[in-house]
């Protein structure tokens, strides 16, 4: 099967789309049946749904094409532009691999196939939510509406990830570029300047002696530390793909200083404004809710979001399901308890995403500012425990000429 992008003409207009066939000829005598003149015919991809989907499991979903996408939809929809043109307008704007990709969402939708059902065959580009939103919309018949919510959601969900990323940047280089230094004196500087010393066999002080084994097993047996350290990490992402182990990992991280508010706070604003996205949209609360717990990255919150999902379908109220949990602040619930009695849920979910928004970033700062200071210092402790460890032999050696 291969793809061909064509440029055709019929007795009423011009025509440019792609279709998928098994040769060129094929795919002549199909717009040919369709009353199409071709003009130009192109093959673009000669691969299958199965192998595209295939060949982007190597990486991790494309965020941002998916985003921009969903955006540029919502926009020609709005303008009035059928979907299959909208798809075809939006394909030429990304790249040869996601655009490969669109083009089979387009056959398929120009085959009779929903956007949703078409979204839905490509589970490597195409979460869950964007599915169930996008099934939404055309049940609904509000598209292009639903995609400005998702486009929306989908830019301030990227936002909250990279907040932190970015915040820890400063500290991860100064990180590394302290461990560099440390292995720089330990493995070049330390044998050289000790090798007089233990020539002359005079005795070396216990700091000294400590940072000579450290530099001797960087020196004789780096491989072998290296080989450790691997081991280590392997096991470590061996361990944390089983759920029991990801549980108490992920609890573990809610009740850590600083770090645990964190990322309550951040699970939370993803939790309120995926919510309101979801029930602005139209989607029943239940049904939003269950797909906010699966899109939960928190085990421990995630198994609250379900426990609630539960108790709300067999028949109790938002508020006392949450409480029931123990996993969420008072003031969540409360605005829960507030949304439902009014029926503005949507409208104080937004308000508790923007409040919670805020404080995020208070507590990352915050986090940063204790985080930053903290490394400096063992780093400094670290690498002056060094510089201390050299000087030690050649003072006493002075004291005693």
């Amino acid at each position: 099967m291969g793809i061909f992008a064509y440029q055709a003409s019929s007795a009423q207009r011009i025509a440019r789309g792609t279709i998928i066939a098994d040769s060129p000829l094929q795919a002549r005598e199909q717009l040919r049946a369709q009353g199409m003149r071709v003009r130009d015919l192109k093959e673009v991809r000669a691969r299958g749904a199965q192998g595209l989907a295939k060949g982007l499991t190597w990486r991790r979903r494309p965020d941002i094409e998916v985003t921009g996408l969903v955006q540029e939809l919502s926009t020609l929809l709005g303008a009035g532009i059928p979907l299959l043109e909208a798809l075809d307008a939006v394909t030429m704007q990304f790249g040869r691999r996601f655009a490969s990709t669109l083009m089979i969402v387009r056959q398929q939708v120009a085959a009779g196939a929903s956007l949703a059902d078409a979204f839905r065959e490509q589970p490597n580009i195409f979460d869950e939510l964007c599915v169930a939103m996008v099934d939404v919309g055309q049940r609904t018949g509000m598209l292009d509406e639903v995609l400005a919510q998702l486009a929306k959601y989908r830019r301030r969900s990227g936002q909250l990830k990279g907040r932190l990323a970015t915040a820890l940047i400063y500290p991860i280089i100064v990180v590394c570029a302290g461990m560099a230094v440390m292995v720089f004196l330990s493995t070049f500087v330390v044998p050289k300047l000790l090798e007089t010393l233990i020539e002359a066999g005079r005795p070396l002080p216990l700091a000294t002696r400590i940072v000579k084994g450290f530099s001797d097993l960087l020196v004789d047996d780096g491989w072998l530390v290296v080989l450790v350290a691997i081991a280590i990490v392997a096991v470590v992402a061996w361990a944390l793909r089983h759920r029991r182990i990801q549980m108490r990992w992920h609890a573990l991280q809610l009740r850590l200083a600083f770090i645990g508010k964190v990322v309550r706070l951040q699970a939370i604003v993803r939790m309120a404004v995926m919510l309101a996205t979801l029930t602005r949209s139209g989607m029943e609360f239940e049904q939003a809710l269950r797909l906010t717990a699966r899109a939960t990255r928190n085990l421990k919150l995630r198994a609250a979001l379900e426990d609630c999902q539960i108790a709300i379908s067999a028949g109790r109220d938002i508020a006392p399901a949450l409480a029931a949990t123990g996993a969420f602040p008072m003031s969540v619930i409360r605005i829960m308890e507030v949304g439902q009695a009014t029926g503005r849920l949507d409208e104080m979910l937004e308000r508790l995403a923007a409040d919670y928004d805020v404080q995020v970033q208070t507590a990352t700062q915050r986090l940063i500012a204790v985080f930053e200071p903290a490394m400096i210092l063992l780093l400094a402790g670290l690498i002056g425990f060094i510089v201390l460890a050299i000087i030690l032999p050649y003072l006493e050696a002075g004291n005693v000429l």
